[in-house]
C-alpha cells in the first residue's frame, strides 16, 4: 500500500482565505498527512474559521505560543485578566472579532487544550518554536517549545542526530541573510514561518516533505507559487545568530567605566 505525502504548514495567523488557496493547490488526498506548526490564530481576520476548518478535517497541529496565550487567559472557569490583556495586545483582538458566538470560542478552547507541545514523526520532530540545546526533552516546557528563539537557532550542533526539527514561530526574514518568503535551515532544523500576517512578507508556506516541494500563497497579493525545497531555502550559520545575539546582549548591558 502506497504511503501518502507529509505536508507541513507554517503559522497561519487567522488567514483562512490564504489557507484555502494553499490547500487547493496542494490538493491533499485521503492518505496524505497534513500538519500545522501552531499559531493558527491572532493577527489575521478569520481565526475562528481556521480552527473550525482544521477541526472538521481532523488535521494535526502542535501548540503555538499564540494558542498558549489564549489558554492562559482562560485557565479554567475564571478569566485571568492579566493574561487576557497580554493575549489581546498580542493579536487576540482579531481572534475575538472573528467569533460571532462566544460559546463557539469556549468550545474551541477545549480543543486547543488537547494540542500536543510537539510531535515525534520518526525522522521529523515537529514543534512550534524549537528546543533548548542544553536541556533534555523531559526537562523542557512550553516556554521552550513555544517561545525559544536565539538559543535554539545558534546551537552549533543538531539536537537530534537522526531527526529534522520543523518549526515556525520565528519569521524567517528576521534571521541573518534571509529574504521575505524564503525558508531558513540551520543545524538540524527547518523554519517554515514566512510571516503570513507581516506587511513585509505576506507569504504563507506549506512544505511537501515527501516530494520536497514548497507551496506558497501571498495573502495580500493572492499570488501562488511552487518551488523546489532546495531552491526556496537559505542556510543560516549558527555563528551568525550567535554574533547577533551577543551584540544585542552587549548593547543591553550597563556601561562599566574603565
Amino acid at each position: 500500500m502506497a504511503s501518502g505525502r507529509r505536508i507541513f504548514i507554517g503559522d497561519v495567523h487567522g488567514h483562512y482565505d490564504g489557507l484555502m488557496q494553499l490547500l487547493e493547490a496542494l490538493a491533499p488526498g485521503r492518505i496524505d498527512q497534513v500538519y500545522f506548526v501552531g499559531d493558527l490564530i491572532d493577527r489575521g481576520p478569520k481565526s475562528a474559521q481556521v480552527i473550525q476548518f482544521i477541526r472538521e478535517h481532523g488535521y494535526t497541529c502542535v501548540l503555538g505560543n499564540h494558542e498558549q496565550l489564549l489558554l492562559e487567559a482562560f485557565p479554567g472557569s475564571k478569566v485571568s485578566q492579566y493574561a487576557l490583556q497580554a493575549w489581546l495586545q498580542s493579536g487576540g483582538q482579531s481572534t475575538v472579532a472573528s467569533y460571532s458566538k462566544p460559546e463557539v470560542l469556549l468550545e474551541n478552547l477545549e480543543w486547543l487544550r488537547t494540542l500536543p507541545p510537539y510531535l515525534d514523526l520518526g525522522d521529523i520532530w515537529l514543534v512550534h518554536a524549537g528546543l533548548h540545546p542544553e536541556l533534555p526533552i523531559h526537562a523542557q516546557t512550553s516556554q521552550e517549545f513555544c517561545w525559544i528563539r536565539e538559543e535554539f537557532h545558534s546551537a552549533p550542533q543538531p539536537y537530534f542526530p537522526d531527526k529534522l526539527i520543523i518549526t515556525g514561530h520565528t519569521i524567517t526574514f528576521t534571521l541573518p541573510g534571509v529574504t521575505p518568503g524564503t525558508l531558513a535551515r540551520g543545524q538540524g532544523w527547518l523554519d517554515i514561518d514566512t510571516g503570513a500576517y507581516h506587511p513585509k512578507s505576506g507569504w504563507l508556506t506549506a512544505v511537501d516533505m515527501t516530494q520536497e516541494q514548497v507551496y506558497q500563497i501571498n495573502v495580500f497579493q493572492q499570488k501562488l507559487r511552487k518551488l523546489p525545497l532546495a531552491e526556496a531555502t537559505v542556510t543560516v550559520e549558527p555563528k551568525q545568530i550567535a554574533c547577533r545575539r551577543q551584540a544585542t546582549t552587549s548593547a543591553l548591558e550597563p556601561v562599566i567605566p574603565s
